[in-house]
């Protein structure tokens, strides 16, 4: 890429290529700068930057195919409130309403309806209280307004689209790392309570399965050690079940569902070091596998799966440094 990128967005275009922008080049400089990622030559060309340098934002890809970027920390190491939308028929920013709270750490969700649910995140700097606020952004009007908020405020949690429309909120950090899972409904604009995980976890993946269960492993825990523990959530009894263990104690890594509904789990960092070693979950078996390595240590980077099933590994941070390096994984 045109530059190291840790904590960046990325989001696949509808054309296939894939945006990746902001990111922070190290502890003190945050970028603005993006870049976009042409699977069929394999490289990645710069595109406009934003006009607001920011990492650790959250994105959702639009019904109308534009990118939404929101918050993140900026330049200064303060909370930013402003959301830019990338066109990808212009290749260009564009400023659209900001939230009435800034927010790093959030999750931003694409609902069925259209709009765009921002959850928890913290305000200001990283030594803030976590939020326990939501909003909603309608694309028609440009605009964020408040919804209804979480039970236990929270950041570093993970937001899952169920088949059913609603939104499963899991674990997270506000002083304590959580086990108190919610349940946003859009239909209510309202969050409740659902089941335990029997473990609190910050920092993990959620990735949704085909058969509608999801799938949360690895992360922290309330002393910040590194998880193997994964564990099934069913939307339909509001339960969680145990599941095979991740072969080994990670957090922070990635985890994409591939077309043939095994989830790929890539890197992460055990607080000591990052991994390089990737993982197959089997739905089937519950039970994670050894696949190829990437080819460097990664924690911090971001995961895309692209248009032939491919999943771009991008960005991130080693051991020392913020990446410019992506990869491909290809499932045999």
């Amino acid at each position: 890429m045109s530059s190291p990128r840790s904590m960046p967005t990325a989001n696949l275009l509808a054309d296939g290529r894939v945006l990746v922008a902001g990111g922070a080049v190290s502890e003190s400089v945050t970028v603005a700068s993006a870049d976009l990622y042409d699977p069929t030559t394999r490289t990645f060309s710069a595109t406009a930057p934003m006009a607001v340098a920011r990492v650790a934002a959250a994105s959702a890809r639009l019904l109308d195919g534009r990118i939404l970027v929101v918050g993140g920390q900026g330049i200064d190491g303060i909370a930013v409130a402003s959301v830019e939308i990338y066109n990808p028929s212009s290749g260009t920013w564009s400023f659209t309403g900001s939230m009435s709270t800034p927010r790093v750490n959030s999750t931003a969700t694409l609902l069925n309806n259209g709009k765009v649910l921002v959850v928890g995140g913290y305000s200001i700097d990283d030594n803030s209280f976590p939020l326990a606020s939501a909003e909603l952004y309608d694309p028609t009007t440009g605009t964020f307004s408040l919804t209804g908020s979480l039970s236990t405020s929270r950041r570093n949690q993970t937001a899952t689209l169920l088949n059913n429309g609603k939104v499963l909120i899991v674990g997270g950090y506000n002083g304590v790392t959580l086990d108190a899972q919610e349940i946003y409904d859009p239909a209510t604009a309202m969050f409740s309570a659902t089941g335990l995980m029997g473990t609190p976890r910050r920092y993990p993946t959620a990735n949704l399965l085909l058969d509608g269960k999801v799938l949360i492993a690895g992360g922290f825990d309330q002393n910040f050690n590194a998880l193997a523990s994964a564990i099934l959530y069913n939307s339909q009894s509001g339960a969680f079940s145990n599941t095979g263990s991740l072969l080994n104690t990670i957090g922070r890594q990635t985890g994409t569902l591939l077309i043939d509904g095994k989830v790929l789990i890539a890197g992460g960092y055990d607080t000591v070091k990052a991994y390089s070693t990737a993982q197959l979950y089997d739905p089937q078996t519950g039970i994670f596998t050894a696949t190829g390595s990437m080819t460097m240590p990664r924690w911090r980077h971001t995961e895309t799966r692209l248009l032939n099933g491919d999943v771009l590994i991008a960005g991130g941070k080693d051991d020392v440094a913020a990446l410019a390096s992506a990869e491909t994984y290809t499932r045999k």
